[in-house]
């Protein structure tokens, strides 16, 4: 189902690079925009991002800390 988002008090100034924008990439404003606004859903925020690592990090079986242990021990003794 496709929704109508207005945007209300957009500066001339800005609706007239949107515009020439939208014309240099051969589109119309509304498909510019309808991009520009999919591609910024597309893209996880910080909190998004920290979130999901959060809950891997919960789920995780050793720490990051015996993770760097190990590969550490690992490289040290491989090195001999």
């Amino acid at each position: 189902m496709e929704s109508l988002i207005q945007i209300r008090n957009v500066p001339e100034q800005t609706r007239r690079r949107l515009k020439a924008r939208a014309a240099d990439a051969g589109q119309s404003l509304n498909s510019y925009l309808l991009e520009l606004l999919s591609r910024e859903v597309a893209r996880a925020t910080v909190a998004e991002v920290l979130k999901r690592a959060n809950e891997r990090a919960e789920r995780a079986q050793a720490s990051a800390v015996d993770a760097v242990r190990v590969g550490r021990e690992e490289r040290d003794g491989s090195a001999r």
